[in-house]
């Protein structure tokens, strides 16, 4: 069986659009304006494609702790799937956004997270799409329902308490996923309190694609990581758990697959400092 590529691009979606096995996934954000993602979903979108938002259904509400963007729950999460015509490990998601993989990596993730590898991520996104000349509609689909069993793959996600733990260890590298100045704490936009995990070293999300959104090539990302030991355990985090995927993609695309993810991030680390 040929494996599921990481990420295809918009001339290989616009082959398949007619695939009763592919369901394409709109999942535009912006963490700022929380509507703005499904506002233009509703304008305009790549045809066929059902939409998944960030904040209702990437997630789970917020808590105390936890961080901004707790994972959602797996129940529910196979419900939407189930909506918008996913079977299990059959059918091929593709996830797009418009910022650069920052959320539909967050899908590509998590649909991993539950056992389903059939996934991929539409290199260039929104703006690859538009520019090829493809087909966009305002029309809604109506999808014929799916079935989705998820298997929990419950070691790919780390705790604050097993990262308290773990993060000194001599074989546990903790990488950060936010750009520099946050890392620095010189700013912090979001969260009430800047800085870092002690431990954690930086590797900006931003650096696995160019401006354009298209993703560096496969070399280039194990180049990217060459100074991390091979038998390294990695913990990939971020502000809140989004970002952070696109960190483990880059991992993926470089062939390393020890990163597990802190979904909390920064985010459920500064709560307990408060």
């Amino acid at each position: 069986m040929t494996p599921t590529p990481l990420v295809v691009s918009a001339q290989y979606l616009n082959e398949h659009l007619d695939d009763p096995q592919v369901v394409i996934v709109d999942c535009r954000f912006a963490l700022m304006e929380p509507q703005l993602g499904h506002q233009q979903y509703q304008i305009s979108h790549i045809q066929k494609s059902c939409y998944l938002d960030l904040n209702q259904d990437l997630s789970r509400p917020v808590e105390r702790h936890g961080g901004r963007h707790p994972l959602p729950d797996p129940i529910q999460l196979a419900q939407k799937l189930e909506a918008i015509g996913v079977n299990f490990q059959e059918t091929l998601v593709i996830a797009y956004d418009d910022s650069r993989l920052a959320f539909a990596a967050r899908l590509w993730w998590l649909l991993r997270y539950l056992g389903h590898d059939k996934v991929a991520l539409l290199d260039g996104g929104w703006q690859a799409w538009q520019e090829s000349g493809y087909p966009v509609t305002d029309a809604i689909p109506t999808p014929q329902p799916g079935k989705f069993s998820p298997q929990l793959r419950s070691d790919w996600v780390v705790n604050i308490h097993e990262l308290k733990v773990c993060k000194d260890l001599p074989n546990v590298v903790v990488i950060d996923s936010r750009e520099s100045d946050r890392y620095l704490g010189k700013q912090e936009p979001i969260d009430p309190i800047a800085g870092h995990i002690p431990s954690a070293i930086n590797y900006p999300w931003q650096e696995v694609t160019d401006p354009q959104g298209y993703l560096l090539s496969s070399l280039q990302q194990q180049q990217r990581w060459s100074a991390i030991e091979p038998s390294a355990e990695l913990v990939v985090y971020c502000g809140s758990g989004v970002t952070a995927c696109v960190n483990l993609l880059s991992l993926e695309l470089a062939g390393i697959h020890t990163g597990k993810l802190y979904p909390g991030g920064w985010s459920d680390w500064c709560s307990y400092l408060q």
